[in-house]
């Protein structure tokens, strides 16, 4: 009996820490300039930790006080967490499977187009409203700014490693054969007919791209790259959960077996 309920207490110990790295992935991204203004899978990631948290509650206080019902509401609220988490894995899988970029002309970094990612991240930005706050709040951080500071070689501009929502909103595509003069100043070349978004650069530093595709592209860019990394721990999670749950319910089982089980009287000598 006491190795049944040190069992189901470390099993519910486990559920619980899985938590903590999920909500802290949602913190995370609440806290990244790009996930913070677009605001989409922050906030399903904490509540998911949190239900993992009560979830872990309930199924310790059933394990240990024998309460049958109670074990049996933690086994249907572990298999519904298993299948939500199936269903975010599967997912942001789909939707980041897209949008890989191309190799900038004459660049280190890699560029991409608008078009190349899935549509249901496209209809998140595309809308003028919805895009005109998400480039009211982007303008609002440092992404852009910091990059004067930091860079005043343009060498060592042309060789950092800067992320792709800064390729994409704080300077303009490669292909446009604009002239360096810092990371967010450049000079005009006398042709601009390579897109329309060359076109559309401004050194105005309250502009700059934000109003173009390759800033749009930049962001989404950006999101695939952070939801992966999500995405595979969400998984891990997943693979956990389901080995915590047939652990939890053998025991539950056992539990509720032996708590229904009347115990034997020892027969008396006559």
């Amino acid at each position: 009996m006491a190795a049944n309920s040190t069992v189901i207490g470390t099993i519910n110990f486990i559920t619980l820490l899985l938590s903590i790295p999920i909500i802290g992935n949602g913190i995370w991204l609440a806290n990244e300039p790009d996930n913070s203004c677009v605001k989409i899978l922050q906030w399903p990631l904490i509540i998911l930790g949190i239900l993992m948290l009560v979830v872990a509650l309930l199924g310790f206080v059933g394990g240990c006080w024998r309460i049958t019902w109670l074990l049996i509401l933690y086994l249907a609220a572990m298999f519904i967490l298993m299948v939500l988490f199936a269903c975010l894995v599967v997912l942001i899988y789909l939707i980041t499977n897209k949008g890989s970029g191309h190799p900038a002309p004459g660049r280190t970094y890699v560029e991409h187009d608008f078009d190349d990612f899935s549509g249901w991240l496209r209809r998140k930005v595309v809308s003028p409203n919805k895009w005109d706050r998400i480039r009211a709040c982007l303008n609002s951080t440092d992404m852009c700014s910091e990059l004067n500071q930091r860079y005043r070689i343009a060498q060592d501009f042309f060789n950092s490693r800067l992320t792709s929502i800064q390729y994409g909103c704080c300077m303009p595509p490669a292909e446009c054969g604009y002239t360096y003069i810092n990371p967010t100043y450049w000079l005009t070349p006398n042709n601009t007919a390579a897109s329309m978004d060359c076109l559309q650069w401004s050194n105005d530093q309250m502009q700059l791209c934000f109003h173009r595709d390759s800033c749009k592209a930049g962001l989404l860019a950006n999101l695939t790259k952070e939801w992966r990394r999500v995405d595979i721990i969400l998984f891990i999670t997943l693979v956990v959960l389901i080995w915590v749950y047939l652990v939890g319910f053998c025991c539950a089982l056992g539990k509720s077996k032996t708590g229904d089980t009347p115990p034997r009287r020892k027969k008396q000598n006559t």
